[in-house]
């Protein structure tokens, strides 16, 4: 069981270093619109799973006393990262993990993003929900999931202003179609 747990953490991470890694701003690309957002992102994901993880070992406070509750916890895990690889997959060439304006911009208003702005968030935020699921302690559960929530939602707010700016009404009527990161509520 360990090693289901373990093989689904390494692949989450291992797909969001890769992320990181492969899909960056271009030299044609806007820059200095970012705000520190991804150093801030990546701070509150280290220092939040690393707590998380080192609360749930040292002070047990069990949600739930069943060892298979964690399954529920892998399961949102897995939903997560599969919105988020379909999310990206749907932006295509406009998807870059920094905050930036591609040449030829276009703003995509098709499949997850026809219900959601920001899909491939709602699906990193559900592999952190599953994570504080999974550690099966109520303290380490909000440690995993609200620091990422609120430097999520400080990043949206940046990239809503840069995509303002970019399309104009076009945006503002884009907003008022759809919601931010739960579909028919936020």
């Amino acid at each position: 069981m360990k090693i289901l747990f373990y093989a689904v953490y390494f692949l989450w991470i291992l797909s969001e270093v890769l992320l990181n890694r492969l899909i960056r701003s271009g030299k044609s690309d806007k820059h200095d619109v970012d705000k520190n957002t991804e150093l801030f992102l990546w701070l509150s994901i280290i220092i939040s799973i690393t707590i998380g993880v080192y609360i749930a070992i040292t002070f047990p406070l069990p949600v739930y006393y069943r060892w298979e509750f964690a399954f529920i916890g892998i399961a949102i895990i897995i939903l997560g990262i599969i919105i988020r690889l379909v999310a990206i997959k749907q932006l295509g060439r406009f998807f870059t993990v920094d905050v930036t304006i591609r040449k030829d911009h276009q703003l995509i208003e098709t499949g997850l993003y026809r219900y959601l702005r920001h899909p491939s968030y709602t699906g990193s935020l559900l592999s952190f929900l599953g994570f504080g699921i999974s550690l099966n302690n109520w303290l380490s559960f909000f440690i995993v999931f609200l620091p990422p929530i609120f430097t999520f939602i400080y990043r949206i707010n940046i990239e809503e202003k840069v995509l303002t700016a970019q399309f104009g009404k076009q945006y503002s009527d884009y907003i008022s179609r759809t919601k931010r990161l739960i579909p028919f509520v936020y």
